[in-house]
């Protein structure tokens, strides 16, 4: 078992799941360095054997090292950028990448750490932020099985679904099903949802239809409520959860896939964007549809 683990990254995602390889180390020789650019980041990660800087140069000789990233740019950066942090970890070390990137940039990355010497994991998570803190993620594991095997020990510290999906990038094929599916959910109740009320259904009613009855999904028991409330700042942006629908694309593209239920999903996506909402959740996709047939979905006095 690796005895020197490295995580740099510490966001919603990255500070609970830090905590959670420490709380859960191996043994009393085991150190966990987490690392952040953001000095503000650093508070509350103080346990026995956790190391937290703001200095990049402590991830050098990690014999892994966990990335846990806004996208697949940073990640590149973070790996054969200025720093050369790929080549400065031990020999032999895996990477782990947490982040959700695109699958093409999954397999160059894979590449590229491979011609170090390093392996490569890419294993994005699925639980938000709450199941990074109750360390019940689900992780889709993609890379060579023996690196797979090597990190799992450490991987079920932050979740209870460990997953090998297949080769490099299997995980970030999966993790871009799973949020389009999602998305596609999501985009659905926002144009049903104003229709419904509309045509003069109390808001609040239909609300526990969906979240109750054969429609209901994570996404409504999410979202719906937090639209009767108004409350579109509780999820991950919109602008930032836009790769997915992009990454769907550029493989639909590259195979000659047809997906029209998931263009029509984009394009309700793209109108919020366009309408300027990308700093708020995936629930505000609700507005355009509203302004456009003069309602409300919120929750009556």
């Amino acid at each position: 078992m690796a005895t020197r683990i490295a995580l740099l990254g510490l966001g919603a995602m990255g500070h609970p799941i830090a905590r959670n390889l420490a709380a859960r180390r191996g043994s009393e020789t085991e150190t966990i360095v987490a690392v952040d650019a953001d000095p503000g980041r650093l508070a509350g990660l103080d346990a026995p054997g956790l190391v937290a800087t703001a200095d990049p140069a402590a991830l050098e000789g990690a014999e892994v090292l966990f990335l846990c990233l806004p996208n697949g740019d940073v990640v590149e950066a973070a790996l054969f950028g200025e720093n050369r942090l790929a080549e400065r970890l031990a020999p032999g070390a895996v990477v782990v990448d947490l982040s959700t990137i695109a699958h093409a940039k999954a397999l160059a990355i894979g590449r590229a750490v491979a011609a170090t010497g390093r392996s490569f994991v890419d294993a994005p998570v699925s639980g938000a932020p709450a199941g990074a803190e109750a360390g019940t993620l689900t992780v889709m594991c993609g890379g060579e099985a023996e690196a797979v095997a090597r990190v799992r020990p450490l991987l079920e510290r932050i979740g209870t679904s460990i997953l090998h999906m297949g080769r490099v990038g299997s995980g970030q094929l999966t993790k871009t099903i799973n949020n389009v599916l999602y998305d596609i959910n999501i985009a659905a109740l926002a144009e049903v949802l104003p229709m419904a009320v509309a045509m003069g259904l109390d808001p609040a009613q239909v609300a526990q239809v969906v979240t109750t009855g054969t429609s209901r999904s994570y996404a409504s028991q999410y979202f719906v409520p937090r639209i009767l409330q108004g409350r579109f700042d509780e999820g991950y942006p919109m602008g930032a959860a836009y790769k997915d629908l992009v990454a769907a694309a550029a493989i639909a593209a590259e195979n000659g896939f047809p997906m029209p239920v998931t263009a029509a999903a984009t394009a309700t996506y793209q109108i919020a964007l366009r309408q300027g909402h990308a700093d708020k959740d995936k629930g505000a996709m609700v507005l355009p549809f509203e302004e456009l047939l003069g309602v409300r979905v919120r929750a009556r006095e």
